[in-house]
């Protein structure tokens, strides 16, 4: 073997351009050039975590006996405060001893989770447009993907079936998220009873990615897939506390359900790694027992957000409709400016409007007319954005 063969990066060697860079580094340029450029492009929180998991944290930093290695599945009292939360929020009694794993943030539980379940041969059915891990984590594993199109005005459940049946062979798994990133489209629980259904019928595992589970408006409560009776034989749920307290860069995510599927990935991933730090570990379990309630509190300051956003745009005449969930809102590019694509119509508003979102085609092929906005900026900023995606498209209205 030739050196330059064995420097062939045998996972990454196919992997498209990252869409996003372009766009980065035109923000980065902008910025040093002294232009004040509004983000609303990657997702990134910016609301605090709560003051008690910071307190909490030095202080369980400061004793040295959490400075060891952890345990890869999360330590019990962690895995306990993720169920109790669940039995508050859904009405759902888990076993934290064999239904709920600990995860270094959800990226990392679904990818090793993916492979777990799937290998070379295999098939995944996953959404387009869709947040990126969820396609290439079923790639990385090895298997091929059955594109489901994300649309607000199709029966969602059907285009499902229908990429699951023109799928060969048939797939394994299925890996759904609702709210959804970027369309922000939502679900009621009847759509999580026909897919268990669905599931049970083709013997096919669910994998729910519930990022969103606390960011819901105007009355709206996502559904959970362990809601549904029989939903954790059938499938498994990704829940974390990144956007739901807030706590991004902590990586505490958590896989429940299923026992067989969470005893194979703690069995996976006690090869791997040796947990999240121990202190953010205690930290996260804090927080879930005794500030159960700051959810709400964030999810009233993005909802704010997502109205100034939406209004400002509807009044200078691009119509959006507002999402009932996510942090995110999923726009149409405007007639007008149609055939330049997502990616150029992105870079187009960050130079004559000061404005950064997310080209719709980083997404995939089934977001190439749209954009997305994060609501990651406050009230004034983006009533300031507005104000300038105006100006930069005058032919609006």
């Amino acid at each position: 073997m030739s050196i330059k063969s064995a420097r062939e990066f045998r996972r990454v060697v196919d992997l498209p351009p990252y869409i996003f860079a372009r766009t980065d580094a035109l923000k980065l340029e902008l910025r040093r050039a002294g232009e004040d450029v509004i983000d609303m492009g990657f997702g990134n929180p910016d609301l605090p975590s709560h003051p008690l998991a910071v307190e909490k944290l030095k202080e369980a930093a400061e004793k040295s006996r959490n400075h060891r290695y952890s345990q890869s599945r999360g330590i019990p009292r962690l895995r306990k405060a993720v169920c109790d939360l669940y039995e508050r929020k859904f009405g759902v009694v888990l076993d934290p001893e064999t239904q709920a794993i600990n995860t270094i943030g959800a990226k990392e539980g679904l990818s090793h989770l993916m492979w777990v379940l799937l290998g070379p041969g295999d098939t995944a059915v996953v959404p387009t447009p869709t947040y990126p891990i969820h396609r290439f984590a079923p790639i990385f594993a090895g298997a091929a993907v059955s594109d489901w199109p994300m649309r607000e005005d199709e029966d969602l459940f059907g285009s499902m079936v229908e990429a699951f049946e023109r799928a060969h062979p048939q797939p394994r798994v299925i890996i759904f998220s609702f709210p959804h990133n970027p369309t922000t489209i939502s679900v009621e629980l009847d759509f999580m009873k026909k897919a268990v259904d669905f599931a049970r019928e083709k013997d096919v595992v669910l994998v729910h990615d519930f990022a969103y589970a606390d960011l819901a408006y105007d009355g709206y409560e996502p559904p959970s897939l362990l809601q549904v009776d029989g939903g954790d034989e059938v499938g498994v749920e990704l829940y974390t506390l990144t956007k739901s307290f807030s706590m991004a860069g902590w990586r505490i995510g958590f896989l429940l359900g299923n026992a067989e599927i969470i005893a194979a990935l703690a069995r996976f991933k006690s090869y791997l790694d040796y947990g999240t730090f121990q202190p953010i570990q205690i930290a996260a379990t804090v927080v879930m027992n005794e500030v159960p309630d700051y959810p709400k509190e964030l999810c009233a300051i993005y909802q704010s957000r997502r109205d100034v956003l939406c209004d400002g745009l509807n009044r200078i005449g691009w119509e959006i409709a507002k999402p009932r969930g996510s942090m995110f809102v999923w726009a149409k590019i405007p007639e007008p400016y149609k055939s330049l694509g997502s990616l150029e119509f992105a870079v187009k508003l960050m130079k004559e409007a000061d404005v950064a979102v997310s080209p719709g085609v980083g997404f995939g092929s089934g977001g190439e007319e749209h954009v997305r906005f994060a609501l990651i900026e406050n009230e004034q900023r983006i009533a300031q954005g507005v104000r300038g995606i105006r100006r930069a498209l005058p032919e609006l209205g």
